[in-house]
């Protein structure tokens, strides 16, 4: 049969959803902007020029471009034709390609991106879990650590914990536009209902002096409350059957407390409690302590990722 590929309208939100659910794992970004934003893309969040690939009237793969400037994959067949497609169409620059490892890869080969410097080019491990089968550490499961949905009133400091982030894990510079865009980020999670602040109460007072730098507001060890936030943990894209970590954070004065572990914990609980059977999340293969908390949780390896990020967006 002949294969083509075109813009997604409209009407075509069934077979795609149905196309990606057979590979719901790796697709959570997709299917959850498809879900929030629809198939017409004015450049607001959420929303994608997505393009499929057809096996005759078969949909076989898809390469969309978000409101961000990311080029999203899903395309174990015919990557080659999305991709060039979605290109040709692309309403916005590409600031970087996520996907499965070999996926994105193709797609920088068809693109002629192999060569262009990047600020970001991870190689990650897809981590699985039926929650169901989830292990809630006993520092969580006991009451010595809570885990709470964030809100307004914590918006000074997850937007610096958010800053952070991005200049530790996504080489992001520390000036303003970082600044700007981690409240960008912070506002659309808080709205969301996607953020989770894991606390200790009664933190040792040797460990409050580094939070006070982390939050101005707090300038005084004997201002802090009880309860201490210590980490945090995101869905950086939900569904009412699936929700995908991220944003996992720890400041590093509090590290290697299993905090991190326990914040994801208390955001899947949440989750769980409303219905959904199964989280996924990524990491990189370089960083061995997140992988052993949450292999801890009960995640298991179930593919793989790449994360890219360019350092100039391609035009």
């Amino acid at each position: 049969m002949a294969i083509t590929a075109r813009i997604l309208r409209p009407g075509d939100e069934g077979g795609l959803e149905a196309f990606l659910k057979r590979h719901a794992d790796s697709s959570m970004f997709l299917r959850g902007n498809l879900r929030r934003g629809g198939l017409i893309d004015r450049g607001e969040a959420y929303q994608a020029t997505y393009v499929g690939a057809f096996d005759g009237a078969a949909l076989a793969g898809v390469a969309a471009i978000s409101w961000g400037g990311y080029l999203q994959l899903q395309a174990p067949a015919y990557l080659a034709e999305a991709v060039r497609a979605v290109d040709a169409a692309r309403p916005r620059a590409i600031k970087g390609i996520s996907g499965p490892f070999d996926q994105v890869m193709a797609a920088r080969a068809a693109l002629g991106l192999t060569e262009r410097v990047t600020s970001l080019d991870s190689a990650e491990d897809l981590f699985g879990l039926d929650l169901a089968d989830l292990v809630v550490p006993e520092n969580l499961a006991s009451g010595e650590l809570t885990c709470r949905q964030a809100g307004p009133d914590d918006m000074p400091l997850l937007v610096d914990w958010r800053r952070r982030y991005q200049v530790e894990h996504l080489n992001a510079d520390d000036d303003a536009a970082t600044l700007r865009d981690a409240r960008a980020d912070v506002n659309r999670h808080l709205a969301n209902g996607a953020v989770w602040l894991l606390e200790n109460h009664g933190l040792p007072p040797r460990e409050v002096a580094p939070l006070d730098r982390s939050r101005r507001d707090r300038p005084a060890r004997e201002a802090w409350p009880m309860a201490m936030p210590v980490a945090q943990a995101n869905y950086n894209s939900q569904l009412p059957d699936m929700v995908q970590i991220g944003g996992v954070w720890t400041p590093p004065s509090l590290r290697g407390h299993g905090y991190a572990r326990a914040a994801v914990a208390g955001a899947l609980l949440a989750a769980r409690a409303r219905g959904v059977a199964r989280a996924v999340l990524f990491t990189g293969r370089d960083n061995p302590a997140a992988q052993r908390a949450y292999r801890a949780l009960g995640f298991a390896v179930v593919g793989d990722y790449a994360v890219v990020h360019f350092s100039e967006p391609v035009a």
